[in-house]
């Protein structure tokens, strides 16, 4: 494990991992304020001169890359960006980041979404909880008092479900989060190509902590996460990190399998009570049988299935098409 060098003379160099795509309308005034909470950090001596801001582009149709590239050609010191070749979704989008703050040498990275929804202002708490030797730091929503009954509902369900599932998550924690140079190069281990990193940052270890904070609302610009994208986000986490799904196949496929054989005990009764439809019998117990072995069969397939679709993700994540 790296020591830890901060002192006033020596504060640690802070990435800042922004992911974004198509975020034209709110990037400049986004820029705008982290270089602020840069330039006072800075005068505080809480991080390094060296610190960046780092811009990823995920394949935006706007013109999110070049008021990247015009942030980058007016101040090279601060403002970096990383454009990837095709889009690959925002986990993508942010692990390139990640990796690009390892490879430049930061000692910490803080990752944050483009809209300004997460409150910038508890940065120094992030800073003054590595200090002081956490490796992790998780920014956890306080309070969803702005989200609409429909999704801070259907956040409890998963957050429930994920645990349920076996999977370790932290509630009401999104992406906004400090990761020390030794947590980083941890991540980089993690050779999965389906990324979940809410799932995958807290399986980590390490010495951790949360500082809470109450979100606000966006800026400018549209959500990037509509119902049916926060739908397909959540399957992917849940079936990333579990194969319970495939259990509940094989559990559905049994209990079938023991109404067939229920069914197959009524018909003999109702038969010899004198009861019995014709046809009516056999063709109730073949359609529960056949149905149920089928279903068992595929589940017990599946279980191996999905320990091999585990193991054997191996397509890169991303590539990237330039990088300032």
């Amino acid at each position: 494990m790296h020591s830890k060098t901060v002192s006033a003379t020596h504060p640690p160099k802070i990435f800042f991992v922004v992911p974004c795509c198509n975020e034209e309308a709110v990037l400049v005034h986004t820029a705008n304020v982290l270089e602020v909470k840069y330039q006072q950090l800075v005068q505080k001596t809480a991080i390094s001169r060296d610190s960046r801001i780092i811009f990823v582009d995920d394949g935006s149709k706007d013109q999110t890359w070049s008021i990247i590239h015009k942030l980058h050609e007016g101040n090279e010191k601060l403002f970096g960006g990383v454009r990837l070749a095709h889009n690959r979704g925002h986990q993508n989008a942010l692990y390139a980041g990640l990796m690009c703050a390892l490879k430049e040498g930061c000692d910490a990275a803080i990752s944050m979404d483009a809209d300004l929804q997460d409150d910038v202002g508890i940065v120094e708490k992030f800073i003054e909880h590595y200090v002081k030797g956490d490796e992790i730091v998780f920014g956890v929503r306080s309070a969803r008092k702005k989200d609409t009954w429909f999704k801070k509902t259907s956040a409890e369900i998963f957050y429930k479900v994920f645990s349920w599932m076996g999977a370790e998550t932290v509630p009401n924690h999104a992406d906004y989060r400090l990761m020390s140079r030794v947590a980083l190069e941890a991540l980089s281990e993690y050779q999965e190509v389906n990324l979940f990193l809410r799932g995958i940052v807290p399986m980590l270890g390490f010495r951790t902590s949360k500082v809470y904070y109450e979100r606000g609302e966006r800026v400018a610009g549209d959500s990037k996460y509509p119902l049916k994208k926060m739908i397909a986000f959540a399957v992917q986490g849940i079936t990333s990190f579990s194969t319970r799904p495939l259990s509940f196949v094989t559990f559905a496929g049994s209990v079938s399998v023991l109404v067939g054989f229920l069914m197959f005990v009524y018909v003999l009764v109702s038969l010899f009570a004198g009861k019995a439809i014709a046809g009516w019998g056999s063709l109730m117990c073949s359609v529960w049988m056949i149905g149920g072995f089928i279903m068992l069969s595929l589940g017990i397939v599946g279980e191996y299935v999905g320990k091999i679709y585990l193991e054997v993700k191996h397509r890169p994540r991303y590539c990237i098409e330039t990088e300032l």
